[in-house]
């Protein structure tokens, strides 16, 4: 078939290695954790991120960038999302034209609120760049549970490309040209998730759950359109589906980290706790910056930057959401004359 590089030996990275290696291709994975690859290469399974999913004998696992990246159909970039333009830079001397990347973290550059695809785009620019997101948990993947993600690319050849690298009976794949509305959803569901994860720590119940994710997707959307994104995408996997998983799922860190933040725990300890990369940590002021810049109201996200960064308490923030002033839950839709 075909000899892809998987870059980053997380969870995700591991759980996808598996997915293209099932499907037949080559497969090698890069970290630049030599102790790393070590594990990898001793027990050819992830011992502390995806414990208990084997990977085949024939994979390959090196800390050797230029060897990685040299002659691959496919690059699959899988670094959590702060690492995303640091090794953009350290592979765009093996980088050949035309090559693709797929990009497949979730977030928002803090300083240039430029999305993933954007950075990548501007640190290897001989690249085609395409995106992969949807509501997709690293360890049921790794177990082959049906799975459905949506590949994002400006050039629809590119992203039926990499359709076809990764679909199988039980990982589906859908293609849009929405890249921007893609990684938008990818990115904000992370920060509404740290939310609904608070609400738990505080012994709140399904109501309060389901408020969260409708109000944010709400948030998410109008942000999302107002920046170019499509309301179709976040109506779909992207949006409202991966939304659903993260806020709802066991294997949701950002969940988890929410809930000891919810129980009185501080941020740092929370993150210290989950033992990842607590992705909606970093795209919170991103996420609240962009909504000042486009000018758009988001009640959740700005709450949940007050308790991350600015000492609000996690119950306080929660009330003062419930006590806004009173609005209609959608403008515009009419009413009848009395």
């Amino acid at each position: 078939m075909s000899d892809v590089t998987v870059i980053g030996a997380g969870s995700w990275g591991t759980a996808l290695s598996l997915v293209l290696a099932e499907n037949g291709h080559s497969v090698t994975i890069w970290s630049i954790d030599k102790g790393e690859i070590d594990m990898l290469n001793t027990y050819h399974e992830h011992k502390d991120k995806l414990p208990g999913v084997k990977l085949p004998d024939d994979m390959v696992f090196t800390t050797d960038l230029k060897e990685a990246c040299h002659n691959k159909e496919l690059i699959v970039l899988a670094v959590p999302s702060v690492y995303t333009r640091s090794t953009a830079v350290l592979m765009s001397p093996h980088v050949e034209k035309d090559q693709i990347i797929v990009n497949v973290a979730k977030g928002i550059e803090e300083d240039s609120l430029m999305t993933l695809s954007e950075i990548i785009e501007q640190e290897i620019p001989q690249a085609k760049v395409a995106v992969m997101s949807g509501p997709s948990h690293a360890e049921e993947v790794g177990e082959k549970i049906p799975t459905t993600c949506v590949v994002g690319a400006k050039q629809k050849e590119t992203a039926e490309f990499v359709q076809n690298m990764f679909m199988n009976k039980v990982f589906r794949v859908y293609i849009s040209p929405d890249v921007l509305g893609i990684e938008l959803g990818g990115a904000l569901k992370n920060v509404v998730a740290l939310a609904a994860g608070m609400a738990d720590g505080l012994g709140y119940g399904d109501n309060t759950k389901a408020a969260l994710i409708t109000r944010g997707i709400s948030e998410i959307s109008r942000l999302g359109v107002k920046m170019g994104g499509k309301s179709e995408t976040f109506a779909g996997l992207t949006g409202i589906g991966d939304l659903v998983v993260t806020c709802a799922s066991k294997h949701s860190r950002n969940r988890k980290a929410g809930m000891l933040m919810g129980q009185g725990m501080d941020m740092e300890s929370a993150m210290k706790e989950v033992h990842m990369v607590v992705e909606g940590v970093y795209s919170a002021k991103a996420a609240l910056a962009l909504a000042k810049k486009y000018n758009v109201e988001v009640p959740i996200i700005e709450k949940v930057n007050d308790i991350l960064f600015n000492g609000s308490s996690v119950k306080d923030a929660v009330g003062e959401l419930m006590t806004r002033e009173k609005k209609e839950e959608y403008y515009g839709l009419g009413w009848q004359e009395s």
